[in-house]
């Protein structure tokens, strides 16, 4: 068992000792990240999603997810316009900043350790799930994100594969994106009353298109244990030709199942 186990105290530590690490790193790195912000269209769109603010997740308390929504605005704030330009790196938490309650977030539900909890700023999540899947669909090159290692909920009113989001944790455990091309990217992020909505804008047409796939998705039981599977792939697109002229895989997942899977 690790100390960070033994006593919420070391948990915490343990947590400082991560994000003392990042802000280091970040000082003496040489990344030039994305800071410009405008709230003028760029005049070509890449992308578009939306996802819902509310849904049945397991036997949680529904008024949590009001809370989301609060926090999800606040961090739409910090993030609604930013422009990535050529060489720059977008950093999630570079943006939104520490989720505090003098900032005027509240409580939401957080996984955390393989477990679902409670905690200030929870939530905002769904937001990095929506900047990563439309970035997926752009050039820029996802240089840092990670993802949970569990699945805590049934699926429910689930548009997207399995495994294709992006888990955030001030300040650690970030979502990085990073514009290697000539041209500028603009993320716009807003809230109506049931949708979480973005679109990603370029200053320049893109000659390629890309279409995000799910192969080998399955449930499976392992030493009295459930567990959930798949592979996400990207296929690039010639505009003109509407051929594919490249397949990757971007990742495999392997999560273990919080809740009971009917015929397992």
């Amino acid at each position: 068992m690790r100390l960070s186990e033994v006593h919420p105290f070391f948990y915490h530590m343990r947590i400082k000792q991560f994000q003392w690490t990042r802000y280091v790193q970040d000082f003496f790195s040489k990344k030039t990240f994305a800071r410009r912000m405008s709230h003028d269209n760029l005049p070509y769109s890449c992308k578009k999603h939306q996802s819902l603010l509310r849904r049945k997740l397991g036997e949680s308390d529904p008024r949590l997810q009001e809370n989301k929504i609060v926090n999800l605005q606040l961090a739409a704030n910090r993030l609604d316009g930013i422009c990535i330009r050529p060489g720059e790196t977008f950093s999630f938490w570079k943006l939104v900043g520490k989720t505090t309650a003098e900032r005027g977030f509240i409580e939401g539900l957080l996984l955390s350790q393989g477990k679902v909890i409670t905690g200030v700023g929870g939530g905002i999540c769904q937001l990095a799930n929506l900047l990563y899947w439309m970035g997926l669909h752009t050039p820029l090159e996802i240089v840092e994100r990670h993802h949970h290692h569990f699945d805590p909920f049934p699926d429910d009113h689930r548009v997207l594969p399995f495994g294709s989001g992006a888990s955030v944790f001030y300040n650690y455990i970030d979502l990085r994106l990073y514009n290697p091309t000539e041209q500028t990217f603009q993320f716009r992020v807003w809230l109506t009353d049931e949708h979480l909505r973005g679109v990603i804008f370029s200053d320049q047409p893109w000659s390629y298109s890309y279409h995000i796939k799910e192969k080998k998705h399955r449930f499976l039981r392992e030493d009295n244990k459930t567990y959930r599977e798949n592979e996400i792939w990207r296929d690039t697109i010639d505009k003109k030709t509407g051929n594919i002229i490249k397949e990757e895989m971007l990742m495999a997942n392997f999560s273990e199942v919080k809740y009971k899977v009917e015929g397992l």
